[in-house]
């Protein structure tokens, strides 16, 4: 069950690669006014792999184990919450971070680690409650969202910007400095791939290995967000 009792107002739970693509790549310009929470970047590789060891850990673990519900909170509960926060408030976002982790649980069996991450997959559930509570609340729909909103109401599109923005955060945060250095230097600032061999003083195809493996784990991680 999940009750409505974290820290800083977030509720807490009780019991072939992917090819990168252009998406990925234009979703990390859009993300780049995004802070990372007050998180450091991790240091090393190690790190990085282990990140990526827990994750499958999770993974495993939320869709073949009792405890699945428990472990996939711990992992990824403050993402959603956070999501949910930026859409709604912290009052709402409270219920519908207990209702998208209860759905996720109900429909575990339909989880599909190959089309992408467990992050990701659960941000789109989060994604069509936070739309449907915004639907209640009379925010316009797609087709009317050239007339004046209130500043207080999100429209769709800012709905899925915002999610794709959080997850490429928590991408980049999961990286070693190295990598997520690298990436911000060639999609953020738009240097070519020798520039940031230079800039960073570290071999091309050093840099060419960070940059493909972290555009793997983030188109990776925005795999199901909008299914």
């Amino acid at each position: 069950m999940i009750t409505s009792a974290g820290q800083e107002g977030e509720p807490s739970c009780s019991p072939r690669p992917p090819t990168p693509t252009r998406h990925a790549a234009e979703v990390l310009r859009y993300g780049a006014g995004v802070q990372y929470e007050g998180t450091a970047l991790d240091a090393g590789a190690a790190a990085s792999t282990g990140r990526e060891r827990r994750d499958a850990a999770v993974e495993h673990v939320f869709a073949s184990a009792d405890d699945g519900l428990r472990a996939a909170y711990d992992a990824h509960g403050g993402l959603v919450y956070r999501f949910c926060a930026r859409s709604l408030g912290p009052h709402a976002a409270q219920d519908v971070t207990q209702e998208v982790f209860l759905i996720a649980w109900r429909k575990r069996s339909t989880f599909d680690p190959t089309r992408g991450s467990l992050a990701g997959w659960l941000l789109g559930i989060a994604r069509f409650r936070v739309l449907g509570a915004l639907r209640d609340r009379g925010a316009p729909t797609a087709s009317a969202s050239d007339r004046l909103t209130p500043p207080e109401v999100m429209l769709p599109d800012a709905v899925d910007a915002l999610a794709d923005r959080l997850l490429v955060a928590d991408v980049l945060r999961a990286l070693p400095d190295r990598a997520a250095t690298a990436i911000t230097l060639s999609f953020l600032q738009g240097l070519s791939h020798q520039e940031v061999a230079d800039r960073m003083e570290v071999p091309l195809g050093t840099v060419k290995s960070d940059i493909r493996r972290g555009l793997e784990r983030l188109q990776r991680a925005l795999g199901d967000v909008h299914v």
